[in-house]
């Protein structure tokens, strides 16, 4: 474009830097509003180039590649966009007649510059990336009594949610290794969903070795035969004698080791990693513009998001989502893991004794690591706070928010907290009256819905996210008294090999990491010699 553009989510405007002029409608890049007589794209204009910050002000900036390749920044911090780009009512009226794939195109765009991955490659790739979903819109809305509004958001793979952002995230993986030929380690932790998502989306991938910590017994059966049956050379499963917390300590303590994390190319696919951020900010557009009443009103209706949340990168989005200009009041809906509940309402951002194993699983998290990006993000992208404050929370694990910063969160959010039993009756009564199946962790978001009526009665739309398919959590199924209904390639999982390495208590998990990843990046660099992988794992459970 020859000059340089910044964005601004506090004016709403784009400035030229060369020139020091603002801009407002004609000139503006291409997806800010552009100029009526522009009815296509133009993929020659561009925001400026994006570039990516750590929460803690520590690092230096990276493009998205250098983001997407990463898991923790080195200074310990997340990697957010230097700048949230603010859009206007001319282009969410534009938006609002896209699909859900052209959505996750647009924002995408804003947040890749072209330099890195060209907009038609960027278009096919996410293209690929929902082909094999089952429902033909990718994402589906189920309008039911009372209200009450399903965004089904699991149609993918292992239907969950995480298949929607790692199906894209793991396209864009294969375009830079295909490019530069070059491997890397993926390391996750999962507390149900994330590692099975993150498994599909780079299966048998010849450049990508993937390593999965799932907390034995506290994940369903289903959720564990989603990983532990896949039997690739690249697909690495451990199943670790600890809970959700636990397991993502020797994946932070490699990440921390600098020198380890480059030598074998480590990054992460957990919500840690900016890209599966950056898709899910498409779910909120998408609930609104299927929700609102009109888009032609002065000012915009307001639509309430409800969003079950565990480790907060799902409502981490939705933060952005509002910051880009969208109209969404949020809802953290959490299970008895409170944490998040607690930091909305009183500004305790502390942890409450040990995890607690609810229906609603793979919520079950007292560490949710994205709220250091929601903290930068409220802010005003103050590094040396959130830093201060998140360095406080490692050694103590509790945090008082300052004053002014707890407000800007509860101005941001609404919370809730929903027990097994709400769980269970919100499960038991949408069935009663719509006879459709919620998850558990649906299930909490409709269970705020269910306790808050009377607001939605007075002429708010709202919209509660479905991060999963009740075929997956038949054991909550039957719980609410109801009777699972089970696709069949589910059932056909607990007929099908397994290979997993189990991980005791007492055992250096971290060192037992290192020396697999590392005897693989050596394989690896060495699969010249026709030598078969290393550490092949056990069969049928077997280490």
């Amino acid at each position: 474009m020859g000059e340089t553009l910044r964005c601004c989510w506090k004016e709403g405007w784009w400035e030229k830097m060369e020139e020091g002029k603002k801009y407002s409608g004609q000139g503006r890049p291409a997806g800010f509003a552009p100029p009526p007589q522009k009815k296509k794209r133009s993929w020659s204009a561009h925001p400026a180039p994006m570039e990516y910050i750590s929460t803690r002000g520590g690092t230096g900036a990276v493009d998205f590649e250098g983001a997407l390749f990463s898991g923790y920044a080195p200074d310990g911090g997340l990697f957010m966009p230097s700048c949230i780009p603010l859009l206007d009512r001319a282009t969410l009226q534009q938006w609002s007649r896209l699909s859900y794939p052209e959505l996750v195109k647009e924002i995408c765009y804003l947040f890749v510059k072209p330099e890195l991955i060209p907009c038609s490659t960027l278009s096919d790739l996410i293209d690929r990336a929902f082909s094999k979903f089952r429902h033909k819109d990718v994402v589906h809305l189920s309008r039911l009594k009372d209200g009450l509004n399903v965004l089904e958001l699991w149609h993918g793979a292992t239907y969950a949610f995480k298949d929607l952002s790692l199906s894209c995230t793991g396209q864009f993986l294969q375009y830079f290794l295909e490019k530069k030929q070059k491997h890397i380690t993926i390391l996750v932790g999962t507390s149900g969903d994330t590692g099975s998502s993150a498994i599909e989306s780079v299966r048998g991938q010849k450049n990508v070795d993937i390593f999965v910590l799932l907390p034995k017994g506290l994940c369903t059966q289903i959720q564990e035969l989603q990983m532990t049956t896949v039997i690739e050379d690249n697909v690495h499963v451990f199943v670790v004698h600890g809970n959700s917390d636990e397991i993502d300590e020797p994946i932070k303590e490699l990440f921390a080791d600098v020198d380890f994390a480059r030598r074998n190319n480590l990054m992460s696919l957990n919500s840690v990693n900016w890209s599966r951020i950056m898709v899910q900010i498409a779910h909120y557009f998408y609930a609104y513009f299927q929700c609102a009443s009109t888009l032609d009103s002065t000012p915009l209706p307001v639509v309430e998001i409800v969003v079950p949340t565990g480790g907060g990168g799902n409502v981490t989005a939705g933060c952005i989502a509002q910051k880009m200009g969208l109209p969404i009041q949020l809802v953290a809906a959490v299970n008895s893991n409170d944490i998040i509940h607690r930091t909305v309402k009183d500004g305790d951002f502390s942890l409450s004794g040990r995890v607690k194993a609810t229906l609603a699983s793979a919520m079950d998290i007292q560490e949710p690591y994205n709220v250091e990006r929601i903290l930068w993000l409220l802010s005003g992208s103050d590094s040396h706070l959130t830093k201060t404050l998140m360095e406080q929370f490692t050694v103590s694990k509790s945090l008082k928010l300052p004053e002014g910063l707890h407000r800007k969160v509860s101005e941001t959010l609404r919370s809730c907290s929903a027990s097994d039993e709400d769980i269970v009756q919100a499960m038991q009564r949408c069935w009663e009256e719509n006879h459709y199946l919620l998850c558990p962790h649906s299930a909490v978001a409709a269970h705020y819905h269910y306790s808050h009526l009377d607001s939605c009665a007075s002429g708010t739309p709202r919209c509660c996210l479905a991060p999963a398919s009740a075929a997956k959590f038949q054991d909550a199924v039957l719980r609410a008294g109801l009777v699972p209904e089970i696709p069949p390639e589910i059932t056909a999982l607990k007929a099908m090999e397994t290979r997993s390495t189990v991980l005791q208590r007492g055992e250096d998990w971290a060192q037992v990491l290192r020396d697999r990843i590392t005897a693989v990046e050596q394989w690896w660099g060495k699969r010249g010699a026709g030598l078969p992988p290393p550490g092949l794992q056990g069969v049928n459970g077997q280490a």
